[in-house]
């Protein structure tokens, strides 16, 4: 780490940069809760819905990016994945909207009052809730684990000038533990993230997408809802990376090398994603299942769904298969905040594709998203910045140059 100790928060994460993310999000909350009051509160949750589903997912999949680099032992990721780490801090505010969910039950769950032929063990509000709750809790609880043993690292030589600090410097002072304790502290950690997150993202796909159709299944629908939480949370570290890098007041600096490793690894995931999004439909066909395809033939050859089904593919799939073969473009930051934002945006369409049939049964002119979704989604987006911004107001040292290097293994 550089020698610099910076004795005081710099510019660019002064209180003033919180104030516009602050209110866009007040506003997006505002217009939410007048949209559920409104004749059609099922519009407003459909995006509430979405908007959770899909900033939990790019939150814990930008935190895997850091455990899994460092269960790896790979030494380029370093300054990459204490930008990943920041995503953490989305997590209490993605158990919080959660819990918000169950004030807006009977809008949230199209199934309830319905005939569900055996599936009112599983498919019941209280059994739901409680154990998404403690699935949540579990891997939050892991990645804050994991980010604790990270941040004595990564904070060995900053100064006590916030609060949250000065608790952390306790505790790291009173614990006094070897370098070499704490990296094994952060290998059990990342192995039980990751562990937890293939089982708990798989349950909330079952339960919050697939089950929002309780009479079609896929056994792969799990395996599909956490590979997708890995290509956006890896999309959305090269979106805050390449960004950082490009804002001259901040400190943080990306190699082109850095940056085209993690478009391969980007690029990799997409065509994971496309093989997965394939998958699952490919078996109801080698395996002559007629009475599952209604699903499918409504998302993907309906009007209007099938204009956003061809978006999707063209998006997450064609788009960064073509255009990231291109080495030049993979070591581009502009280049890839322009391709990370479109497969995210894309992604955010995926989910709104899924979910949508539930709830909305537009005409085959009507296009099913409007301004008010984009509101929402908006002030949704509003507060993973906050959360970010606030992460990098009080650990500004994570964006120096060589910040968590000693983390190296021998």
């Amino acid at each position: 780490m550089t020698d610099t100790v910076l004795k005081e928060t710099p510019a660019v994460w002064k209180k003033s940069v919180f104030i516009l993310p602050a209110l866009i999000a007040g506003a997006g909350f505002l217009f939410f809760i007048v949209s559920a009051l409104a004749a059609h509160p099922e519009k407003a949750w459909l995006a509430y819905l979405v908007n959770f589903l899909f900033f939990t997912l790019l939150s814990a999949g930008g935190l895997l990016f850091s455990t899994l680099m460092h269960f790896t032992r790979a030494r380029w990721s370093h300054g990459l994945a204490s930008v990943a780490e920041a995503f953490s801090a989305f997590f209490p505010v993605s158990f919080l909207l959660f819990i918000l969910l169950f004030m807006g039950q009977n809008h949230v769950f199209p199934w309830l009052g319905q005939d569900l032929h055996g599936k009112e063990i599983w498919l019941n509000v209280p059994f739901l809730f409680s154990r998404n709750a403690a699935a949540l809790l579990i891997l939050y609880g892991l990645g804050f684990g994991y980010l604790y043993q990270a941040l004595q690292f990564r904070l060995k030589h900053a100064q006590k000038n916030t609060r949250l600090k000065q608790f952390l410097f306790n505790r790291f002072e009173k614990a006094s533990r070897s370098p070499e304790t704490i990296k094994k502290r952060m290998t059990l950690f990342a192995g039980w993230y990751m562990f937890a997150f293939a089982l708990v993202l798989a349950l909330i796909g079952f339960d919050l997408v697939m089950g929002m159709d309780p009479h079609w299944y896929s056994t792969l629908f799990g395996a599909y809802t956490f590979i997708k939480a890995i290509f956006a949370g890896f999309g959305a570290i090269i979106l805050l990376a390449a960004l950082l890098h490009l804002n001259p007041t901040t400190p943080f600096s990306l190699s082109p090398s850095e940056l085209g490793k993690l478009s391969t690894l980007f690029f990799g995931f997409s065509i994971v994603w496309g093989d997965f999004f394939y998958s699952q439909f490919v078996v109801l066909w080698y395996g002559n299942i007629p009475e599952e395809t209604a699903y499918i033939i409504e998302r993907t050859m309906t009007a209007p769904w099938n204009g956003l089904a061809w978006t999707v593919f063209l998006s997450c799939f064609i788009m960064p298969f073509i255009i990231l073969l291109s080495r030049k473009i993979k070591e581009s930051s502009w280049c890839m905040v322009f391709v990370s934002a479109w497969v995210l945006a894309g992604l955010w369409i995926e989910h709104f594709l899924l979910l949508g049939p539930c709830y909305l049964h537009p005409g085959p002119g009507a296009f099913p998203l409007g301004v008010s979704e984009l509101i929402i989604s908006t002030g949704f987006l509003a507060l993973l910045i906050l959360t970010l911004l606030f992460y990098f107001k009080e650990f500004p040292e994570v964006l120096e140059k060589g910040s968590g290097e000693v983390v190296q293994w021998k």
